[in-house]
Parts: C-alpha cells; structure tokens; sequence
C-alpha cells in the first residue's frame, strides 16, 4: 500500500493481485461475467486493507489444549454501505469476508441541470453511531455522491467511516478532503483526472454498466 504526502487520508492498494485484477477490468475487451467476477475478486483484496484498522478486544476460548484470551473484534457488528447501484458490486464481496456485517443502502442520481446529487433511496442499519461503517463505490469521480452519502451516515450518528473505491480521481480525492477529511479512503488506483464528462481518465468506463450489461 501507498500513502500520499500530499493526502495521507489516501491509501492506494499496490499488491500484485489488485494491480493484475484491474488491469483486466480496464480492459474494454472484458466481458461483463468476468468483470463482475473480477470486481468481487478485487473487493474481499480491497476489504482487507480497508478493515486493517478495527478496534479489537480478546475473549476466553478453550483450545484443544489449553485456555487462551484470543483477539477477536470489539463493539457492534461493522456497517457495510453501498451507493447505489455500482456499490453493490463491491458490496458482495466484502460480505463473503464478512458475513455478520450490517448492510445500508443509499441511492443518488444526479440532477442533470444543477449535475447536484439527490437522494432517492435511504436504509440504513441502526445504531451507526456505535459501528464502524465502510461506504462503498467502485468510483470516486467528482466526489458529489460519496460526499452527499457520508452526509447521511453523519446525520444518522455515525462517526467512524471508511470510504472504499476501486477508482479514485484527483478531483473526486480533493472534494472528499474538503468536506470529509476525517474519512480515510482506500483505492486500488489513483487516476490522472476526469474528462468533460466527468469520467475517470484513464479510467475503466461506466462500472455499474459493465458489471451489469447496460448502456
């Protein structure tokens, strides 16, 4: 992994498989069922950065051989967010790793006039004020739907939040810095920009359209 000097709240995933993993996913050849295989493949390597960090605690167990105090996790089972609806990509995956997880839900479209986010769909697990929350996105582009989503998990109590990406941009990374700079981010790359359609350059395309077969 990486951080930046200029944004230490920016990991980038550097390991050999998530590097191979995405160079495959950019590829425009790739087919929809190995691109969302790839995607799940991709996120239970990304998770485990992301997770690095959790609070632990031990408990008593009795091995076959003796009694120990085992590490095990501390507090409220984790909180798992997708942003609708490419998140669920990487949502599936991190499940398989942790299965016990809490799962929220958070649909935006953008405004085509004002290109603002708005807000259609909200359910979210209760208690956020007392669990970890990982929000999850394949891209980080302009930033505008991440930040309106940490919003809501702010406005429902929640504190300790982690932002997980596939693709992140400078502008998306710089937009999330200023609005949430308590949120640190995890990404498998950090790209050159975003062109006039706000695309990540050099990107892979439209995530949620490749994992799903829609134009």
């Amino acid at each position: 992994m990486t951080h930046s000097p200029q944004t230490p709240h920016l990991t980038v995933v550097q390991h050999p498989l998530v590097q191979h993993k995405l160079t495959i996913m950019r590829d425009k050849s790739t087919p929809t069922p190995l691109f969302r295989q790839l995607l799940r493949e991709i996120s239970l390597l990304l998770a485990y950065e992301v997770t690095r960090e959790l609070d632990m605690t031990t408990t008593q167990i009795e091995t076959p051989l003796q009694m120990m105090q085992a590490p095990t996790l501390d507090g409220k089972k984790l909180a798992l967010v997708s942003i609708l609806r490419a998140g669920n990509g990487l949502l599936d995956g991190i499940l398989e790793l942790i299965p016990a997880a809490r799962v929220g839900f958070v649909g935006l479209y953008r405004d085509p006039d004002t290109l603002k986010p708005v807000q259609y769909y909200c359910k979210l697990p209760d208690m956020l004020e007392a669990r970890a929350a990982i929000v999850v996105d394949p891209m980080l582009a302009t930033g505008n739907s991440s930040v309106a989503a940490i919003d809501l998990l702010k406005e429902k109590g929640a504190q300790n939040i982690r932002f997980l990406c596939l693709l992140a941009a400078p502008e998306g990374v710089a937009r999330m810095q200023a609005a949430h700079p308590d949120v640190p981010i995890v990404t498998a790359a950090l790209d050159s920009h975003l062109n006039d359609h706000g695309y990540i350059v050099p990107g892979l395309g439209d995530a949620g359209d490749r994992m799903y077969g829609t134009k």
